[in-house]
Order: structure tokens, then C-alpha cells, then sequence
């Protein structure tokens, strides 16, 4: 037996899901907090140099010059970051099972070295697959907000999660 990143047992394949959050945990107007992040000037560096390599991405001098006024995190690297809010604040805790996509995203403010990231995830609706009794869907919005509570970044998906039961009434 091995255990997941909770410490609890894995049989083979199986994960026992039994305390996780699961789509019944879920409702419409439900807001669930996901924690800060501090955008790190190397960091932002090192993922624009690896992934994103635009002159106000990974040149301070160029990025002063640049409409931004000084160097950026790439939008990619936010999103990164909050995925990584999203599963230490939900979806490791979760029944998840993955996502089929994402709907809409908007960077709506730049991201500096230094800002102070805060996300939330913002349930808009829940409906039970289809075709599927045991998986349940969720719409959300992510809302990533700055130090000074500006919004940066909106995202709109939906994640499915496994259901307590295959019940549907």
C-alpha cells in the first residue's frame, strides 16, 4: 500500500474517496477560498525564459520601455499559479475528476514580481452527468485578486467531480 499526498491508503488504483468532497458538496452562489501566493521576480523569470519569452516577460530594461512599465508575469505563469492555489485549496481534497475544459479566461491587470495573489472559486452551477450517474459537473468562476483586492484574472470551467451516489432524483 502506498499513500496519497494526505497520507491516506491506496489500494493499487482504488484511492479511497469516502472523506474527500464530492459534487453533492457543491452548490449554486458557494464561494471557496484558495489561498495567496507571492509572485516571485525569479520565478516570473524562469517560467517566461522557459515558456513565455517576451521582451516585458524576461528583460527589466525592455519591460520599462514596454506598456506595462515594468517587468510582467506572464498570463500563463498566473494561471499556473493559481492552479496551484486550486488544487492546495480544493482539489486535492476532492473527488475530482479532472476537467473537460475551460470556457473563458481574461487577464484583466497585469501581474508584478511582489503582488500578493488571492483566489477564490466561485460555484455557479451543478447538474449531474448525463451520461454518467457517478460524475457531477461543476461551473465556476476562479477569481484571482492583487494585494490592493483589483481583479487580475478571471477564469469560467467546469470540473467534474465523482458523486456520493448514482442515484439521480
Amino acid at each position: 500500500m502506498i499513500a496519497d499526498h494526505a497520507g491516506n491508503g491506496i489500494e493499487g488504483s482504488r484511492l479511497n474517496t469516502s472523506h474527500l468532497l464530492h459534487w453533492e458538496d457543491f452548490t449554486a452562489g458557494q464561494r471557496v477560498p484558495l489561498g495567496t501566493v507571492k509572485v516571485d521576480r525569479d520565478e516570473v523569470l524562469a517560467f517566461a525564459k522557459a515558456y513565455d519569452p517576451q521582451p516585458f516577460h524576461v528583460d527589466e530594461a525592455a519591460a520599462k520601455s514596454s506598456l506595462f512599465g515594468q517587468l510582467v508575469a506572464s498570463g500563463w505563469h498566473t494561471c499556473s499559479m493559481v492552479m496551484r492555489l486550486m488544487c492546495d485549496g480544493l482539489l486535492l481534497r476532492a473527488a475530482s475528476l479532472g476537467s473537460p475544459g475551460v470556457e473563458a479566461l481574461r487577464w484583466l491587470k497585469p501581474v508584478a514580481p511582489g503582488d500578493v495573489l488571492r483566489a477564490e472559486w466561485l460555484v455557479l452551477d451543478t447538474r449531474r452527468s448525463r451520461s454518467r450517474p457517478d460524475v457531477g459537473l461543476v461551473s465556476a468562476r476562479w477569481e484571482v485578486f492583487n494585494q490592493h483586492d483589483e481583479l487580475v484574472l478571471t477564469l469560467e470551467s467546469t470540473g467534474m467531480f465523482r458523486t456520493r451516489s448514482t442515484q439521480t432524483s
